[in-house]
């Protein structure tokens, strides 16, 4: 799956269901039984919480900083090691705690070098869901994406509801390099975050703006990238740079800065400054 273009939202007037006529993932999780491809999908976050775990949890700045070393230690510079610059990890729903139908997806994983930049998308679906119909939301991104697009999971690595929560989208690991299928010519070395909603006529909640701030700012502290930065990705190939181009891109980038696309939304674009600063400050910079 090579995507994603413009074709990965939502088409326009799709139904997302909101109780799957199976029952609830969410509740079929919480009974203890877990298929094969079930825990190699958890146990990809075994270094952040326990396997079958619901959410990874969230860890304050010290421990963060712990966890880094640990994490990526023999990859981090001197300078690095003595003050890396990273968030303190923000809670994170897995893709257990939303009720991922594992069997679904490809079952192998597949990464990429490094993260160097965040794609932010919107979802182009309603705004006035509850917030506690995001998990049935993202359970049906992940059916659109994977059954009627043919990709092999969910396109985002992660979403994120307007109360500021957070999801695990693509398998594989929050911690890892997961290749996503989300900005076409741009999935190598990168990350893609999809705030659920649609943002061109409408502003995006603070909670939201909020929660991509301390999501990247966790993310890309991982791999080293300062969020007000710029950074050099090759284009495999888009309606906007053709394949092999050195584009010179913000550590944090709309789906439009490497797409021809409106995505994520005029009003959700321009509050990606507001993310830029707000996650260089929570990596202490």
């Amino acid at each position: 799956d090579s995507g994603a273009g413009a074709s990965a939202v939502m088409p326009s007037g799709l139904r997302l269901e909101l109780i799957d006529p199976e029952g609830d993932p969410v509740d079929q999780a919480r009974t203890g039984v877990m298929s094969a491809e079930a825990t190699a999908a958890s146990a990809a976050n075994s270094a952040l919480a326990p396997l079958g775990a619901a959410e990874i949890p969230a860890l304050d700045g010290e421990r963060t900083r712990r966890e880094l070393l640990t994490l990526r230690g023999a990859e981090l510079t001197e300078g690095q090691r003595a003050k890396p610059y990273i968030g303190p990890r923000p809670a994170i729903v897995t893709r257990r705690g939303w009720g991922a139908d594992e069997g679904l997806r490809e079952k192998r994983f597949v990464y990429t070098g490094k993260v160097k930049a965040a794609f932010v998308h919107h979802t182009a679906s309603g705004n006035k869901y509850k917030c506690s119909q995001a998990p049935s939301l993202v359970r049906g991104f992940y059916r659109y994406h994977v059954r009627s697009l043919g990709w092999r999971d969910i396109g985002y690595n992660f979403l994120v509801d307007k109360c500021g929560r957070i999801y695990e989208g693509r398998a594989g690991g929050v911690a890892k390099a997961v290749k996503g299928a989300h900005t076409l010519g741009f999935n190598s070395n990168s990350t893609g975050i999809a705030v659920i909603g649609s943002y061109g006529s409408k502003k995006p909640s603070s909670s939201a703006v909020k929660a991509v701030a301390r999501l990247t700012a966790w993310k890309l502290g991982l791999y080293g990238m300062n969020p007000r930065g710029k950074t050099y990705l090759t284009s495999g190939g888009g309606n906007l740079y053709r394949k092999g181009k050195k584009v010179r891109l913000n550590v944090i980038s709309g789906h439009r800065d490497g797409f021809n696309t409106s995505c994520p939304g005029g009003k959700l674009y321009k509050k990606l400054g507001t993310a830029r600063s707000t996650a260089a400050r929570y990596q202490g910079r």
